[in-house]
């Protein structure tokens, strides 16, 4: 597998799930399809982002510092997305759910990585 084609099957991913949230955030209203609070949906959609986004950026980086900018791009995309939130009819901005999505991408992100540790020391031994 050539080196674009593997940047393209992990990046797709994430740039699929980042246009996920921004459908779903563009359905006017607060609730979310069955009966998710918002906060837990926040949470799990960061949560996934954040570890697809450490997965696409492990390619090239080492595990630190893919962690690190994996967190920062999802909490840069969620600020994206309460602005986002602004022109959508009965939604609003709030700090708290940017919070939120930066607690979920950095638990997803987390997760990754120490998965794919684990899943190293396996192949290894």
């Amino acid at each position: 597998m050539s080196t674009v084609t593997r940047r393209f099957a992990f990046w797709a991913p994430a740039v699929a799930w980042a246009a996920v949230i921004f459908f779903v955030s563009s359905v006017p209203g607060s609730d979310l399809p069955g009966g998710i609070p918002p906060g837990l949906g926040h949470f799990g959609a960061y949560f996934v982002l954040g570890a697809l986004l450490y997965l696409a950026l492990r390619i090239d980086l080492p595990a630190r510092q893919a962690l690190v900018i994996a967190v920062a791009l999802a909490s840069a995309y969620g600020v994206t997305d309460e602005f986002h939130q602004r022109f959508v009819a009965m939604r609003t901005p709030d700090v708290y759910d940017w919070a939120v999505d930066t607690l979920g991408a950095l638990a997803g992100a987390g997760v990754a990585l120490a998965t794919s540790r684990r899943l190293a020391v396996r192949r290894s031994g």
